[in-house]
């Protein structure tokens, strides 16, 4: 998957800054969001593979993307293809999005709780990550019993385990230390 990352970096940068300066960052993000699951699919790959050369994959990509994606968007595929970089495609509309989110300060947390957390709750917990992280936080609630109670918080490369399962674990270590 890094090898992927690493090929699609370049497409994303350069995807992102036209974007940029033309202002059409959130229609380059649903195009992107659009030609990434087209590239995944099992399906449409083993079609694309099939075909003798990067012009008729591209020609064909494009016919299936066609109300999706835009002139720039078409050169995107058409280059990409010419590369033999289609594949990459799921990569670059990711790395999209997160610099999407980086230029908008926004960050997605996702947290986890033994309960559902009640929306006053989740404005709370909204408000002092966004305190903390100095960003917009769109918050992404799951439940998992396992964490008995408390919260695990995960944004980006930080985890805060502020669950009694975390707690426990914590003071067995230091017991045993």
């Amino acid at each position: 998957m890094s090898e992927l990352t690493t090929i699609a970096r370049p497409y994303a940068k350069a995807a992102f800054e036209l974007a940029v300066e033309k202002g059409t960052i959130d229609s380059w993000n649903e195009m992107l969001f659009f030609a990434g699951h087209v590239a995944s699919d099992e399906q449409a790959s083993a079609i694309l593979a099939g075909l003798p050369n990067a012009t008729a994959q591209a020609e064909l990509f494009i016919k299936i993307c066609a109300e999706q994606l835009n002139e720039q968007g078409q050169n995107l595929v058409k280059v990409m293809a010419e590369n033999g970089r289609l594949v990459a495609l799921p990569a670059v509309a990711k790395l999209f999005a997160n610099f999407k989110a980086e230029y908008e300060k926004e960050i997605e947390v996702d947290v986890i709780s033994a309960t559902p957390l009640v929306a006053a709750q989740q404005e709370t917990l909204v408000a002092a990550l966004e305190k903390r992280f100095a960003r917009k936080v769109k918050l992404n609630c799951s439940e998992d019993a396992a964490v008995v109670g408390g919260l695990i918080i995960k944004a980006g490369d930080t985890v805060i385990d502020g669950s009694v399962r975390g707690k426990l674990n914590r003071l067995a270590t230091t017991l045993q230390s």
